[in-house]
């Protein structure tokens, strides 16, 4: 009698325990965190479940029994993973490469889960010529999902002179080629260019046409700047509606950024910049190391000239100074007035828009599961410009927490991990 009883009490607690098995069907739930997810305009406190890699369910009240883990977020922000759509990844050692194969890039997994980004897009480290050994070198060897603008040199961004002044080396052809081949590339840059035509610039203009992916223009470097044709034209008849102007809050300093900037000489947003915004133009933050300036963000912003996409321009000359990192940037957008909400989709829905990816950037049921939860720091903050000058501000983001494809790559406090304890 004694062994049938243990016998039924076994068998019940394994049926229990199957059936509790069985109903955890989330591998992690963020339980009780503002939840901002612009794509399918939510913003405020929800849940988010995770299961397989993908966003399982975003809801008020899920049920906490059914997570194998709950993470508690309460007072927390829960985004998407945030996208970084202007850094250098094409990381090497090579020397004198400037940004191709080079140690002047960065390798993304290091700077940018710190950070919430799961996403980035390298921004023309590489051309047609050496896109493969970027791809062999840094794209599948990255825990970070790593897109591409391809340069249209040839040899990408080897070196502002003499490579990227070389005509002979931007071949619409087989930049186009080598466009269409791989899913990772999803634009083309030009940057640095110090001559006076445009032809560069229609060179990439012909291969976004033909592959149907946006251009990234930087007007790095003097030439440009002082190019008899007025930079109205490449807005209005060079670029179309969806292609990028970087480095915006730049302007006539240290030779980066054209000196026919976005400010007039009293200080106004020059009216054709807000048409082009308005005609579908894209500007991007593009911070780097020598492209945001205070005497040009703050003017910029106070009269509405905000950005549709908010990015970093990483590499060792930025990281250390006054751009440090995605969130640093983002940080200071909303330290110059730019509403949480909005920061947060120009550094996720909307970037994925302009780059044909809508699959990213958002927390759809179903969406890999690139996630990343912030606190909202308070307290005696300063922000550098690149000429190292300060703002003072209050608040700040920091990453708690970042997940990528489902699994947890940044956990800052350890929210998402189990308590030691000392008989371990």
């Amino acid at each position: 009698m004694m062994k049938r009883t243990v016998y039924y009490l076994f068998v019940a607690i394994f049926c229990f325990t199957v059936s509790w098995v069985q109903a955890q069907q989330y591998d992690l739930l963020l339980k009780g965190g503002h939840v901002i997810d612009p794509k399918n305009g939510i913003d405020g406190v929800m849940d988010v479940a995770i299961g397989n890699g993908k966003i399982a369910a975003v809801a008020p009240d899920i049920n906490a029994s059914q997570a194998k883990k709950v993470v508690d977020a309460k007072g927390l922000y829960v985004t998407p993973g945030l996208i970084d759509l202007h850094g250098h990844h094409f990381w090497g050692t090579v020397p004198d490469r400037y940004l191709s194969n080079s140690f002047t890039a960065l390798p993304p997994d290091g700077f940018t889960f710190r950070a919430g980004v799961t996403t980035v897009a390298d921004a023309g480290g590489a051309g047609w010529k050496n896109f493969n050994l970027f791809k062999e070198q840094v794209i599948d060897r990255s825990q970070t999902r790593v897109l591409a603008f391809l340069n249209i040199v040839g040899e990408g961004m080897r070196g502002v002179v003499p490579y990227e002044q070389n005509l002979f080396d931007m071949d619409p052809k087989m930049t186009t080629m080598v466009a269409k081949a791989h899913p990772e590339i999803i634009g083309i840059k030009i940057a640095h260019y110090q001559g006076l035509e445009w032809e560069p610039y229609e060179k990439a203009a012909e291969v976004g046409r033909n592959a149907n992916i946006p251009v990234m223009v930087d007007l790095g470097g003097a030439g440009a700047s002082d190019s008899p044709l007025p930079l109205e034209k490449l807005f209005t008849e060079v670029l179309r509606p969806g292609d990028i102007l970087t480095h915006m809050y730049g302007g006539d300093h240290s030779g980066h950024g054209p000196k026919e900037g976005i400010l007039d000489a009293n200080g106004r947003v020059k009216p054709y910049w807000v048409t082009a915004q308005k005609n579908g133009l894209i500007f991007d933050v593009g911070h780097g190391g020598g492209s945001f300036f205070y005497r040009v963000a703050v003017p910029a912003t106070q009269q509405g000239f905000w950005p549709n996409t908010i990015s970093t321009d990483l590499h060792t000359g930025s990281m250390n100074a006054g751009m440090k990192d995605m969130l640093n940037v983002v940080s200071k957008m909303l330290d110059l007035g730019m509403p949480l909400g909005a920061a947060i989709e120009a550094s996720t829905w909307k970037p994925a828009q302009v780059i044909h990816r809508e699959e990213l950037g958002n927390l759809d049921v179903g969406a890999e599961a690139d996630v990343a939860v912030f606190s909202l720091q308070q307290g005696r903050i300063g922000f550098l410009d690149s000429s190292l000058n300060k703002k003072e501000g209050d608040s700040k983001l920091q990453a708690e927490l970042t997940i990528r494809a489902g699994r947890v790559v940044w956990d800052l406090n350890g929210i998402a991990s189990a308590t030691w304890k000392a008989n371990q």
